[in-house]
């Protein structure tokens, strides 16, 4: 069968490729990837507007270099420097950060103690540069415009209410009907219902934490410290711009999540946890409550139903992690799962999503759990906050956080010996003037003939629209001679050799099995 027959088949089959639960950020990047595979996707969300709740405030730099690959960095850009405009505005710091600005279970990491000589840092090309402040609703509407542009459906204020799953496809329950697809992705939060139907296991920790993260308007705020700060209660954060205020006590869970976040929770909370007592909120303008429930997936999908985001994983927001992580989960599947609804890869492709992902979820996990553990008020955490407060204050401490607080040495497990096989591709620039990251932007695998070698270039043929070639010398890299980068921008395969010595495995393995001459 064709690959045009193949499509056919599938465009008969059902009303969607592929419905996704939530258009948050995650659900939309997701459906993006989609739809740039050749996938029809619908988007249903059960929200009739973009929720202006203040939720995460970063983007870390895996997430950055993939904005960059599809070229909206530039819409990105836009939205942090009128950000900087209104802090300054509004009498905060109006400049531009260092490269970072972070923290470990609230101990701030000091820029000037940061080595950055590692040339992965080199390697991240205009992504590296570009301040990662984004508020979460900004992007989702960055991501919505784009998923507009590529066709996607976007139905709001429609909930999937249930669903029913067979070998065949999945049949969508909404209050406006039925819909038949594919695929399902949820995509619907920390609480999915997506996840909760299809059965999914969510193994973890219970949560020991109320916290509340709010914009609000204050009085009687000038004994409160500025940034981060511990006490014998908890932690507490005020800034960095005016009325930003966040709260930790290790009380447990709050009784109901989701109740409105009321002026008088939050100063009570702000007052007990500061020890300033003549502190006021007088108005609210956005709150929400969280803890550190750590709960993971144990696989990300169940026959035709899969998860990403937080429907996948859950923990507390500390060290910025969670949009990220969420956001890499959507690289990742889309272009698998486009591969797979377009009949040009097996659907034995997508049990790597999860032997891919799952093991930096259970990371992230992980790295949440440690800084809560410091950030108690007992003595025994208090003593080992003392101590890694001591490591952080070195050179090799602070760069060592900030390379896995960053994202920037994340990689997969990929057979291969080369070292770039398995890291995300390094932003070489080339001699014709462009950079990798550009040549990207279709979505399409990229196998990039840096000594313009015929054998190389031949292993290409019969992959069609799958991938792009381009050849063009780096001369930074002079004694590279290919790439074989995977549309996620993740390298598949790397030659120091000419000739394409053991391309073929990774060609197969990720664009599928190539198609005889004079065959679309």
């Amino acid at each position: 069968m064709t690959t045009t027959e193949c499509d056919n088949q599938y465009d008969n089959q059902y009303d969607y490729d592929v419905v996704v639960a939530g258009a948050g950020p995650v659900g939309l990047f997701l459906a993006c990837e989609l739809a740039l595979g050749g996938a029809r996707v619908l988007v249903l969300e059960r929200l009739t507007e973009v929720d202006e709740t203040i939720k995460a405030g970063s983007i870390n730099v895996p997430t950055a270099v993939a904005l960059y690959r599809r070229g909206l960095l530039p819409e990105v850009t836009a939205v942090w420097e009128a950000a900087l405009a209104r802090m300054s505005a509004s009498g905060g710091a109006g400049k531009l950060p260092p490269k970072f600005a972070a923290h470990f279970a609230g101990i701030m990491l000091d820029p000037d103690l940061f080595d950055g000589s590692d040339p992965v840092w080199a390697d991240l090309g205009p992504a590296g540069d570009t301040g990662l402040a984004v508020p979460q609703a900004e992007l989702e509407r960055i991501l919505a415009r784009r998923a507009g542009r590529l066709g996607v459906e976007l139905r709001r204020g429609v909930e999937v209410t249930g669903f029913d799953a067979d070998d065949a496809g999945v049949t969508v329950r909404t209050g406006e009907g039925g819909v038949r697809a594919g695929w399902l992705a949820g995509c619907d939060g920390g609480r999915s219902t997506v996840r909760k139907l299809a059965g999914f296991d969510f193994p973890g920790t219970d949560p020991e934490i109320t916290g509340y993260q709010a914009l609000v308007r204050l009085t009687g705020a000038e004994r409160l410290g500025r940034g981060w700060n511990t006490t014998d209660v908890g932690t507490y954060v005020h800034g960095p711009f005016p009325g930003r205020i966040l709260t930790v006590e290790f009380d447990g869970p709050p009784a109901d999540r989701t109740a409105p976040v009321t002026a008088a929770e939050l100063e009570a909370s702000l007052r007990r946890v500061s020890g300033v007592p003549e502190v006021s909120v007088t108005e609210v303008v956005t709150a929400t409550r969280f803890t550190d429930n750590a709960r993971q997936a144990s696989t990300y999908r169940k026959g035709r139903v899969l998860l990403a985001g937080d429907a996948a994983h859950v923990h507390s927001p500390f060290g910025g992690q969670g949009l990220n992580l969420g956001m890499g989960d959507a690289l990742n599947l889309g272009w698998k799962l486009a591969a797979v609804v377009r009949g040009r890869a097996p659907e034995s492709l997508l049990d790597t999503y999860t032997a891919e992902r799952h093991p930096i979820g259970a990371w992230v996990l992980d790295w949440t759990r440690a800084q809560i553990a410091l950030m108690r008020p007992d003595r025994h955490a208090r003593a080992l906050r003392a101590v890694v407060t001591d490591l952080v204050r070195t050179t090799p401490g602070t760069t060592h956080l900030v390379d896995r607080i960053s994202g920037v040495r994340q990689r997969y497990d990929l057979p291969g010996t080369h070292p770039l096989t398995g890291a995300s591709a390094p932003d070489l620039a080339l001699a014709d003037g462009t950079r990798l990251g550009e040549r990207l932007h279709t979505g399409r695998a990229l196998l990039l003939d840096l000594a313009d070698d015929a054998g190389l270039r031949a292993h290409a043929e019969g992959y069609g629209d799958r991938l792009d070639v381009v050849t063009a010398a780096c001369p930074d890299r002079p004694g590279l001679k290919g790439l074989l980068v995977r549309p996620d921008g993740f390298v598949a395969w790397a030659g120091d050799e000419p000739g394409g010595d053991g391309l073929a495995e990774p060609l197969e393995r990720w664009l599928g099995i190539r198609q005889a001459a004079g065959r679309p």
